[in-house]
């Protein structure tokens, strides 16, 4: 196999505490994205994952997952963050939220 990944170096980034609420979030939101599509594509919900029935156990609201299955989403948002600083942008919270 001749590709080799190379994601941007986050390894100096940390998030600042303010961006936790937007983390989860953004979790939340990648999920029924992903959601979405699966019911788009005629998956269903299912005990058990199975592709060729398009059976998915994870066709639920995001509150409802198993917290492993939101680690996901919340890792692959945290790589998108970090990259996003990691690249020079800045993320600021809106001004309603900037004085809590």
């Amino acid at each position: 196999m001749d590709y080799q990944p190379r994601p941007i170096d986050t390894a100096q980034v940390n998030l600042p505490p303010h961006l936790m609420a937007l983390l989860e979030r953004l979790a939340e939101n990648a999920h029924d994205l992903w959601a979405l599509q699966r019911i788009k594509d005629g998956w269903r919900l299912g005990p058990r994952r199975d592709d060729a029935a398009k059976i998915h156990p994870c066709l639920v609201p995001y509150a409802d997952l198993p917290d492993s299955e939101r680690e996901y989403d919340r890792i692959a948002v945290v790589g998108a963050l970090k990259a996003t600083l990691a690249l020079g942008y800045q993320i600021v919270p809106p001004a309603e939220f900037a004085k809590k």
